[in-house]
């Protein structure tokens, strides 16, 4: 897993329009950057609208959002549409943006071991290196987590 001081990789993927997208992009801004399993499951929908929900404080911070999973471009849109979600989520079908960033990896559930995202969420500075990760995410509160992380260190 990628962790503080480490650089962005340089993945390419697209996000809910189907819109090629690159990290490289958001260099200059601050991202807070949160992996998900899949869109539209109770747990992701709690951390998602919880970045929802604490939004503007995001703004405050001129902090940007985004979400990715291994969720093709329609799941994703319509699960930005659905919930109202003002920021860019991305489609990591192939699990390329996962894997790049060390999230991607066995789990198990209910007996069954498989592979999937592990959710954790990236505060990558603006220079386009990782400044902080959050493992183990547990989605309620999550976003205010994250949001006192980033008013400690602005």
């Amino acid at each position: 897993m990628l962790k503080a001081k480490d650089p962005v990789p340089a993945v390419v993927t697209q996000d809910d329009t189907g819109a090629p997208f690159q990290f490289s992009s958001l260099k200059g801004k601050r991202v807070v950057l949160f992996f998900y399993p899949k869109a539209d499951t109770p747990g992701c929908t709690k951390e998602a609208c919880g970045f929802r929900d604490e939004h503007e404080k995001f703004t405050a911070q001129d902090t940007v959002i985004v979400g990715v999973s291994p969720d093709k471009e329609a799941a994703q849109a319509k699960f930005r549409k659905k919930f109202d979600l003002p920021y860019i989520l991305l489609a990591d079908k192939d699990h390329s943006v996962a894997e790049a960033f060390g999230v991607w990896g066995e789990k198990k559930f209910m007996g069954k071991t498989y592979m999937g995202v592990n959710r954790t969420t990236f505060v990558i500075g603006k220079t386009g290196k990782i400044e902080h990760v959050f493992e183990g995410v547990k989605p309620e509160g999550h976003a205010a987590e994250v949001i006192a992380y980033l008013t400690q260190n602005s």
